[in-house]
């Protein structure tokens, strides 16, 4: 179900007059948005969802969970093989545990909440409008396109960027205590890798350059992932950790490389084999 109707079903349309496309409240929300993005990256709309929905949110997670691709392994910031002839002293060189998981676009059911927030013209054209965008179309990812991540307890998601420029993301299930989201607001940018603030804040010497974000449940987070450094601190107590990502991007086509793709599900489609040599990318960065 798309369009107005099912947002007004899932969104809190009088916090967030989404559907009224030129009045005073979307707009006001939107220059908010605007503003935040501006300044460090990313903006939160708190009680995105309504509230009576929270728990049909938490229980669609928790059902598609058992999904999820696991895999402990030593990854990089910039999720490319650990062996990419780089110096010594570059941040890439720098080993972390990965040990959260995915449930894969495929997997979620057309009728989820997060798949028909996901996919509704009217949240896509708000979206846009934050991020200051002309057009954004659906990552062409058929598995990343939307992805539940699960975290476990002891595990976290360790510093990495995002391979698309614009992550939408939403907590669905908190767990009892840890699994912070932490980020480093704008630490690059298209044209420069900022190398030693990044080595900083991989070897605990950048604290200065990190915010932490308490996000609940319902809460819509925008973010540009790909220029700031982020991570979810290990997930701690009994119950998991769970966050749906929405990745949208400003050009058509955009695929994740197999390497990753085969890092966070498991697998690899001949979609993702088929775009490996005319990869669709809008920079010169390392993943």
């Amino acid at each position: 179900m798309t369009g107005t109707r099912g947002l007004d079903e899932i969104v809190d349309i009088a916090r967030y007059p989404l559907t009224d496309l030129g009045g005073p409240g979307r707009r006001a929300a939107v220059e908010a948005a605007r503003a935040e993005l501006a300044e460090d990256g990313c903006t939160v709309l708190r009680e995105f969802i309504r509230p009576e929905l929270l728990d049909t949110l938490r229980v669609e997670g928790e059902r598609i969970a058992p999904h999820a691709h696991y895999k402990s392994e030593r990854v990089n910031a910039y999720n490319i093989p650990l062996d990419t002839d780089l110096p010594d002293d570059h941040p890439a060189r720098i080993v972390l545990d990965r040990g959260n998981a995915f449930v894969a676009r495929d997997r979620i059911p057309a009728e989820a909440l997060i798949q028909r927030l996901y996919t509704d013209p009217v949240f896509q054209r708000f979206v846009a409008d934050c991020f200051e965008l002309d057009e954004l179309h659906e990552f062409a990812d058929p598995l990343a396109g939307l992805c539940l991540n699960v975290v476990e307890p002891g595990m976290s998601h360790p510093w990495h960027f995002d391979t698309n420029e614009f992550t939408v993301s939403m907590l669905t299930r908190r767990p009892d205590t840890g699994g912070v989201f932490e980020y480093c607001p704008n630490i690059r940018d298209p044209h420069a890798e900022h190398l030693d603030d990044v080595r900083a804040v991989l070897t605990g010497d950048g604290g200065r350059l990190i915010r932490a974000l308490a996000l609940r449940p319902g809460d819509l987070q925008l973010f540009k992932g790909r220029f700031s450094l982020h991570r979810v601190t290990e997930v701690a107590g009994a119950g998991q950790r769970h966050s749906a990502i929405f990745a949208y991007t400003d050009r058509p086509g955009v695929i994740g490389t197999v390497e990753r793709t085969r890092q966070l599900f498991g697998r690899v489609l001949p979609d993702h084999v088929a775009a490996a040599a005319d990869a669709v990318r809008g920079d010169r960065l390392l993943d």
